[in-house]
């Protein structure tokens, strides 16, 4: 006999966000909402979602639009309702840790962008809060679930690359002003006193991307720069970029792997995708963007010869070489829902938590210091 499904109702906080609504809302949760959640064992849980938010108007339109039957401005009164099993968390970061912590000591299972918190201190509280309560805390690692670093992951399981040597990340585009054209990113992103900065936003990303794939990072080196000094803001008043638009990271990750990593918003794209990471091994190297990767293994890399008074013939792209994919992989951001999810429903941590966040925010803090002293910095293991 299979027992009735079960219902998982999801309070989504932050959703009129261009994140939180394109890839929470519309790309993750509605579908897991319209086809069901299946489990193992073939049993299919209902999901379902309730928007909150400052702007009664906008979340009110988002609901009709999408069918949704509950939303809602008041955070408190939907945490403090038992019917809700989920709290999600897609707000400014200034924001998130008072309505994170609420949601934990009401015991709420939580599920949060990233960072998780301003300071280092809050991160780690909100963790500790996370274990003592004994709810599944899960953070979004969405880019270990893309397809490029899916299949990146699995060059290393493989030991395609022999004995890792480097891994180099570029990231970022150009965003424009906001004078001319409008700008592709918020103004506070370019404000520190509203928790902007792209080394606050991206070296979270940063950390469990390289821990996800070689390892944790002991050291990091790293150069912050305000590029472009002035912005301006939605209602096209300028005002200064208090925050860095531009960081280039050295990270020194356990078995003696260096990374290098650049983010910029003040780059223009010469590369086949928004962030690219290439890993070099004794035995092959390999390069992946979002969804693509391409490898070249030490038999079939050329030789080539330094002569600069010559025109280079090679095609250096051409050498290599495809890595399929061999399966069917859905957008990462609906995969981690869903492994988060069926761990709500078992009651087992997940993989990704409030602690591997708040060493993301630990890197991100070290890179600031790092960048303002002009040094290297060693990275301190976290103990809840």
């Amino acid at each position: 006999m299979t027992s009735s499904p079960k219902t998982l109702r999801i309070a989504m906080n932050g959703v009129t966000g261009r994140m939180g609504y394109r890839q929470h809302l519309l790309r993750s949760i509605l579908p897991l909402r319209d086809g069901g959640l299946t489990l193992v064992d073939g049993t299919r849980v209902a999901v379902e979602p309730i928007l909150v938010g400052r702007n009664a108007d906008k979340i009110a339109d988002m609901a009709a639009q999408h069918g949704i039957q509950e939303w809602t401005t008041d955070v408190a009164s939907v945490i403090a309702d038992p019917t809700v099993d989920v709290y999600f968390d897609a707000q400014v970061t200034s924001r998130r840790v008072e309505a994170l912590s609420s949601a934990i000591k009401a015991g709420k299972h939580v599920y949060t962008e990233k960072p998780t918190a301003e300071t280092l201190t809050e991160a780690i509280e909100l963790a500790r809060m996370a274990q003592n309560a004994g709810v599944v805390a899960g953070v979004v690692h969405d880019k270990l679930y893309l397809p490029g670093l899916v299949k990146l992951r699995r060059l290393v399981d493989e030991g395609f690359f022999g004995r890792i040597l480097s891994m180099r990340g570029e990231f970022g585009y150009w965003v424009f002003e906001g004078d001319g054209q409008p700008a592709q990113r918020p103004s506070w992103n370019y404000r520190a006193e509203d928790g902007g900065g792209i080394t606050v936003d991206m070296f979270c990303h940063w950390n469990y991307v390289m821990e996800g794939l070689l390892g944790s990072v002991k050291a990091v080196t790293a150069r912050a720069v305000t590029h472009v000094p002035t912005r301006w803001d939605e209602a096209g008043q300028s005002y200064p970029a208090t925050a860095d638009d531009a960081a280039y990271g050295i990270f020194e990750i356990e078995g003696g792997i260096i990374a290098q990593i650049n983010s910029s918003w003040a780059v223009r794209v010469y590369r086949d995708e928004l962030v690219e990471f290439q890993i070099d091994g004794t035995h092959g190297s390999a390069v992946a963007g979002l969804r693509r990767c391409v490898a070249q293994q030490r038999a079939h890399t050329p030789k080539p010869v330094w002569n600069p008074d010559l025109p280079v013939t090679e095609k250096f792209r051409d050498q290599w070489l495809e890595v399929p994919a061999n399966a069917d992989l859905d957008n990462g951001f609906k995969l981690q829902w869903e492994e988060f999810l069926r761990d709500v429903l078992a009651g087992r941590p997940h993989r990704f938590g409030l602690l591997s966040a708040a060493r993301g925010v630990q890197l991100a803090e070290l890179g600031l210091t790092s960048s303002a002293q002009g040094r290297r910095l060693e990275v301190p293991e976290i103990v809840l």
